[in-house]
């Protein structure tokens, strides 16, 4: 008996195929298939499969599958839908592990119910299914380009996924045009059974597999897409995605200013930063940060030279790097000494280095060997202007024997900018395996892209256990069980301060009163000024209802606070079941941040940090991780926001207590990953006071899953 190959290895590196559905016609998928697969340099046997019998391409076509050998790696079908599945038992029972099914007509079209039946029923066999509704797959390993798109695929360094067909065959031809390498090409089409997660676990083990290039629609299963990214690629490869889909929103709550900001684009985008997965917003970015990752190792430091022939694209490139994150060395003693001499009088030796317009082969050469023999320089930028004066292919080929004599020791990209020259000379570095582009703003992005990368893997180094803080999830439950038995989904404020209690968050004092007199009490008990809010499970957004009061100063004014909320919500909300009214601490200064929690259709459960107060919808000053996160994680998402000058003190303001807001983002992680029931949660305004004297909570909303 043969023995089987392990996970897609059979997928990629298949030793034969049956192609079911193969045909002499010309321009049917079946005949562009096989003529791929024939005239790709595959080595494997090839069994095609048609009633018709006959010889196609050299190769014999077995008129039934019955007729196949037994022990064939890998089925791929090319039949009408209603055929599948019987195919697909036939190709089970000759003990064939894995098939592609190129046909679509399945759940795109709505009809889940087939699509269903053909993956239990290769279940049966222990068959794995690729599709349905695919182009196929291209694997360098084997030369085989089992697809119906472009005949000719450069091999390289990047595995390609798409979840579109048309996009995916086009982006084929976008590669070989761009001198782009792949690995391998694979249509996952429905994800009926193979999926993101299958082919990340063999990507990531593949050796020939640098960059692993995803244009991606949607994830099912979100969190454990961005763990397995996390746990199982390794800091040599590199994970890029174009995430289609901006505009679709993913939550649908209203109850919360988290869950109205977690749009499911946003949400995506905070994933993938977590993951260290590069987001592209076009295919052109994912092309040319590919590139970079295939051709340059990661930058050693963050020093980064600019060498070019012109001032006006020179100052281009330092406004791209401030934009994409790229620092430009700008020590002016060392860049004098490292490139003085290299550069001509009326030259410039501030970064960029300006070797001026009358530069060609030797000048690029002289600054660019500077540069790659300098310790100090973590990356090089050589930017080139075509003049009248210079022979462009000249300076790329300086930039050649540069990269001939010091190989992969120093990160380094190019630009060549004119017209038809330029453009060869790009092309030409690019056949080459150097990475060259067109635009100034096309090499920064990439070398920012690299950058990201260096400072994830650093991070990931950093990266300490995450331990648990002292929840009492028993308590918490016990708490959301008593609101549930009342057929509630929001919970009042009494309830959500105890919860915050047993979680360890700390919030304003405060307590719910049910008279006149229990809140002039109360409010003497705080000490005054104090705030007055309404509490009903009916009325969310108090400000909006008129029940909310705030800085109540003495006994009179939470006397007539307390009648005009009541007042007040009667008439707006006259079905409404007030509670009572909290009566609780007015807390003075502090800056007005936000934490909240959601879940998410992908990712599950989030955590969220921003600027709060009544603006922060307007203003969108937030960032988002997948809970739960560690304390060191949380002071990161502090500092990712707009607003993060304010407070670490600018313009002479104090700076906040940073360590109590990331402990609350910290506690909030896990308790959204550790008590299922709640839905969504609020914290606005956090107050952060000054450093050393904590952060609390002014108000508190939480919603529950509905049962």
């Amino acid at each position: 008996m043969l023995e089987k190959k392990k996970g897609l290895d059979p997928l990629f590196e298949p030793e034969s195929i049956a192609i079911v559905g193969a045909s002499s016609k010309k321009g049917k998928v079946g005949n562009i298939l096989l003529s791929n697969i024939v005239n790709s340099g595959y080595r494997g046997k090839v069994y095609p499969v048609n009633p018709k019998g006959g010889e196609l391409y050299g190769k014999e076509i077995y008129e039934s599958i019955e007729e196949l050998p037994e022990g064939i790696d890998l089925g791929i079908i090319v039949i009408p839908a209603k055929y599948v599945k019987e195919a697909i038992q036939k190709l089970g029972e000759k003990g064939i592990q894995h098939t592609i099914v190129i046909t679509s007509g399945f759940s795109e079209i709505g009809n889940t119910e087939e699509e269903n039946l053909i993956v239990e029923e290769a279940g049966k066999h222990g068959m794995r299914i690729l599709g349905p509704n695919v182009f196929g797959i291209y694997s360098s390993k084997v030369d085989l380009n089992a697809t119906f798109g472009p005949s000719k695929v450069a091999s390289g360094e990047i595995a390609l996924i798409s979840q579109s067909g048309a996009l995916g065959i086009a982006m084929i031809g976008k590669t070989a045009m761009q001198y782009l390498g792949l690995s391998a090409i694979v249509s996952v089409g429905n994800k009926s059974d193979i999926d993101d997660m299958d082919l990340i676990d063999y990507f990531s083990d593949d050796d020939e597999s640098k960059v692993i290039m995803i244009y991606m629609e949607g994830l099912q299963n979100g969190r454990e897409f961005i763990e397995k990214v996390e746990e199982d690629i390794p800091p040599e490869k590199t994970v890029i995605v174009i995430k289609a889909g901006r505009s679709e929103k993913g939550a649908t709550a209203v109850a919360s200013h988290t869950g109205s900001l977690a749009g499911s684009d946003r949400v995506f985008s905070s994933a993938f930063k977590q993951a260290g997965i590069l987001r592209a917003d076009t295919i052109n970015d994912a092309f040319s940060w590919s590139r970079a990752f295939s051709n340059t190792p990661l930058p050693k430091n963050d020093k980064v030279v600019v060498v070019t022939n012109g001032g006006g694209i020179g100052v281009l490139s330092a406004d791209a790097a401030e934009k994409y994150g790229v620092e430009l060395l700008d020590d002016q003693t060392f860049l004098k000494e490292t490139f003085q001499e290299s550069i001509p009088p009326f030259g410039s030796t501030k970064n960029p280095i300006d070797i001026t317009g009358q530069a060609g082969k030797e000048e690029y050469e002289n600054a660019l060997r500077r540069a790659f023999e300098s310790d100090e320089i973590g990356a090089v930028v050589g930017l080139y202007c075509e003049t009248g004066t210079t022979d462009d292919d000249e300076v790329a080929k300086a930039i050649k024997e540069i990269h001939d004599e010091y190989g992969d020791e120093k990160t380094a990209v190019y630009t060549f900018t004119g017209g038809e020259e330029a453009y060869d000379c790009v092309q030409w570095l690019r056949k080459n395996k150097i990475s060259a582009y067109t635009e100034t703003d096309e090499v920064m992005s990439s070398l920012g892209a690299l950058y990201k990368r260096k400072r994830y893997l650093e991070r990931m180094e950093e990266m300490e256990e995450i331990e648990e803080p002292d929840i009492d999830v028993d308590g918490i439950k016990e708490v959301i069980n008593g609101v549930v038995e009342e057929g509630r989904i929001n919970l009042l404020e009494d309830e959500a301060r105890t919860i915050l209690d047993l979680a360890g968050i700390p919030m304003a004092k405060g307590k719910v009163v049910n008279t006149l007199e229990g809140a002039v009490e109360a409010a003497e008990e705080i000490g005054y000024p104090v705030v007055l809010k309404v509490v009903s499970e009916d009325i969310i957004h108090k400000s909006d209802a008129g029940g909310l009061a705030l800085n109540l100063e003495n006994e009179k004014e939470v006397v007539d606070a307390y009648q005009a909320i009541y007042s007040n919500c009667k008439n707006k909300y006259p079905d409404a079941h007030i509670r009572g009214i909290s009566v609780a601490d007015m807390l003075e200064g502090g800056e007005e941040t936000i934490i909240g929690g959601t879940r998410d259709n992908s990712f599950g459960p989030m955590v969220m940090f921003g600027l709060g107060g009544v603006y922060v919808e307007i203003l969108e000053d937030v960032v988002f991780r997948v809970a739960p996160v560690s304390k060191r994680e949380a002071r990161r998402m502090i500092g990712e926001i707009n607003a993060f000058p304010v407070l670490v003190g600018a313009r002479g303001q104090t700076r906040k207590d940073l360590d109590a807001l990331a402990d609350i983002i910290y506690r909030m992680s896990f308790l959204m990953d550790e008590v299922d029931e709640i839905s969504e949660i609020d914290l606005n305004p956090i107050k952060a006071f000054d450093q050393g004297k904590g952060a609390r909570s002014v108000d508190v909303a939480v919603s529950i899953k509905k049962r």
